[in-house]
C-alpha cells in the first residue's frame, strides 16, 4: 500500500470505525488530505503508524463478549425462580441474578471456578475457567 486510501478503506485496515477515524481527524490525532470529491484520504504512513500501537480488543477466541471475570463463586443464594450468584474475580466482586434453574443445571456452588461475562447491561455465568 503506497498511496493514500480512503476512511471507510483505512478503517477496515486499522479494525476501527470510520467514524472513529473522523473523530481522531477532527481532533487531530489523525492525519489526513482530501481528494477532489472531498473524502478524506489516510496515507499509508498514518495506517502504518497508528498499527504501531498495541492492537485493542482482542480476546483470542471465538466467544464474542470481551468482558469476561474468571474467579471463583463466594456465593450463590436461590430463592423462588431466581439466584444470586456472587463470583470474586481477582479484586472484582461481580454479582449475577439469573433463573434459579440456570444455576441449578450449572451446578453453582461456592468455592467452585467461574467465569462472569458483562455484555451491556446484562452479566452472564460460565462455569470454569477462561
Amino acid at each position: 500500500m503506497k498511496e493514500a486510501v480512503t476512511i471507510g478503506v483505512a478503517a477496515k485496515l486499522l479494525g476501527v470505525s470510520p467514524e472513529t477515524l473522523r473523530r481522531w481527524d477532527r481532533a487531530g490525532t489523525l492525519k489526513t488530505t482530501r481528494d477532489q470529491r472531498n473524502r478524506r484520504l489516510v496515507s499509508a504512513e498514518e495506517i502504518e503508524r497508528l498499527r504501531g500501537a498495541p492492537t485493542r480488543h482482542l480476546t483470542g477466541d471465538s466467544f464474542s463478549a470481551r468482558n469476561r471475570f474468571p474467579g471463583t463463586i463466594r456465593s450463590v443464594e436461590r430463592d423462588g425462580v431466581m439466584a444470586v450468584v456472587e463470583i470474586e474475580a481477582g479484586p472484582h466482586l461481580v454479582t449475577s441474578v439469573i433463573t434459579r434453574d440456570a444455576a441449578d443445571e450449572l451446578g453453582l456452588v461456592p468455592g467452585m471456578k467461574a467465569v462472569a461475562t458483562v455484555k451491556a447491561t446484562s452479566v452472564m455465568v460460565m462455569r470454569g475457567e477462561q
